[in-house]
């Protein structure tokens, strides 16, 4: 009877799984769609219960209905993160989860925590600044502005680590995870800081560490129970789904560069060595012992599909097609695509979208691309920042839904000047989830790649020119409104205030 390995993962917008053979053929995919909570400018929440158990329970019972369940040898879940998911002494969520970086409430906390144990200091010993990713202020945040609810607080987890306590009953978190959760992480040491992460969890009990494709558990007859999975099935730890997609493609080697096109533009780099930057984050990689650099725009999938909304449904497909019908450099058009604030390589939770350089005579096709391309210029900055005689980046690739049609990666290929490789199996992250648990219940060898190359963007030179130039304008853009786009920022928030 032939083994099936079973990846699930929960992305912002969806959670997807799929089932595999050890060799890496996909048998079956599920998904569901779901939305995350935005109570507040700043804020991004989702009710762990319902939508990350409910989903993650959904997809299993829809795959594992159209096999032979004593098939499944193993699983693993990966999801978003860094995230702050309160559970109180029966792992009950006591509120809903704080997302990763797009919710930007900590301000003040992150402010406090870099003056306390100095920024110089945190960016060794963690590996990157205190910023809206990391999960130490948010604990700071609820300590501080819901302290019954913090106190009835037990626990914390990402999302991956709350799947793998429902189905196994452990409490663990894996160490590229852990050293999302700055300051509490000690990179170098690759443990928890003790002393700094004292003074943030007070009485939390924090989780065990390990690796993300180490096994932490066997299903439970309740979780067996819930998923339709078998008890006893093998339960790897898994990891933030950016890792996991970068996993399944096989950017695992120094030089290597993940690409990702979702709902937000994340960028994963695996390291020579460890080595720090101010503006990009240093964390743990997915094997172990690996270290990675990461950077993350705060939108782009969610921004164009913003804009799709406001065309009163027209379809995608045709969006895009307008889009690519409308010259490089949409006649004059740019668009700094901050409509979330941002993160690399600004760190401006104030920073706001702007579009410059509109007239009557542009349409929606213009404003699309515009959106690409802006997108694109941020891309720009970021692989400029990434890419260092220490460090160099020997191949992009580029995965996610976003690489689908084609337009926008060509669109970054040209702004980058930079070819990417696009794999045949782009399916997310949940395929890296697969792998993990066939290599942690060591059905196949731990430097197992199921990837393979499907095609190569190259950059078009004759749009070289226009985007040099583009892209010049759009740095200076940025500066040049930013104290006027705070105080709009102020007069949003202040429609919230107590």
């Amino acid at each position: 009877m032939d083994k099936l390995l079973l990846g699930v993962d929960m992305g912002t917008a969806s959670t997807k799984g799929v089932l595999t053979t050890p060799d890496g053929e996909i048998v079956a995919t599920a998904s569901r769609r779901h939305a995350m909570q935005l109570p507040r400018p700043g804020w991004a929440e989702v009710d762990a219960e319902t939508v990350w158990w409910g989903d993650l329970v959904e997809v299993c019972r829809e795959l594992v209905a159209g096999v032979d369940p004593a098939r499944i040898a193993g699983m693993c879940v990966s999801g978003v993160g860094p995230c702050l998911l309160l559970t109180d002494a029966d792992d009950r969520p006591v509120r809903p989860a704080i997302l990763y970086g797009i919710d930007m409430r900590a301000t003040a906390e992150i402010e406090e925590l870099t003056e306390r144990f100095g920024a110089d200091a945190i960016v060794e010993r963690a590996g990157k600044a205190l910023s809206t990713q990391a999960v130490g202020p948010k604990i700071a945040w609820v300590a501080r502005h819901e302290p019954e609810t913090f106190a009835r607080a037990r626990r914390w987890y990402n999302s991956s680590s709350w799947a793998a306590a429902r189905l196994t009953g452990a409490y663990v978190l894996d160490h590229h995870t852990a050293s999302q959760n700055d300051p509490l992480y000690d990179l170098a040491a690759h443990a928890w800081a003790d002393d700094w992460s004292a003074e943030i969890i007070g009485h939390l009990t924090p989780p065990r560490l390990v690796w993300p494709h180490e096994v932490v558990g066997t299903v439970t007859d309740e979780a067996a129970r819930a998923t339709g999975v078998p008890a006893g099935v093998p339960v790897s730890a898994g990891t933030i789904d950016a890792w996991s997609e970068a996993f399944s493609v096989g950017v695992r080697h120094p030089g290597d560069l993940m690409l990702m096109y979702g709902s937000t533009m994340f960028f994963v780099q695996v390291l020579p060595e460890r080595s720090v930057h101010p503006m990009l984050w240093t964390t743990a990689g997915v094997d172990p012992g690996q270290y990675t650099l990461a950077a993350g725009m705060a939108t782009s999938g969610s921004l164009t599909g913003w804009l799709a909304e406001l065309t009163g449904g027209v379809p995608f497909e045709q969006l895009v097609a307008e889009a690519a019908a409308v010259p490089p450099g949409a006649d004059g058009l740019i668009m700094l695509p901050y409509f979330a604030g941002e993160r690399t390589p600004i760190f401006d939770s104030r920073a706001r979208g702007v579009i410059a350089g509109l007239t009557l005579r542009h349409t929606r096709g213009h404003l699309f691309r515009a959106a690409y391309e802006g997108i694109a210029y941020g891309i720009r900055q970021i692989v400029d920042f990434l890419d260092d005689p220490v460090r160099p980046i020997g191949r992009l690739v580029a995965v996610g839904g976003g690489t689908q049609g084609g337009l926008w990666t060509q669109i970054v290929s040209d702004v980058l000047g930079r070819p990417q490789e696009l794999p045949e199996q782009t399916i997310g992250a949940s395929y890296g989830d697969a792998l993990l648990a066939a290599i942690g219940t060591q059905i196949v060898p731990p430097e197992t790649d199921w990837t393979r190359i499907g095609s190569l963007i190259e950059p078009d030179p004759a749009n070289r020119e226009t985007y040099a130039e583009l892209f010049d304008i759009y740095t200076e853009l940025y500066p040049a409104t930013r104290d006027l786009v705070h105080v709009l920022a102020r007069h949003q928030e202040s429609a919230f205030d107590d």
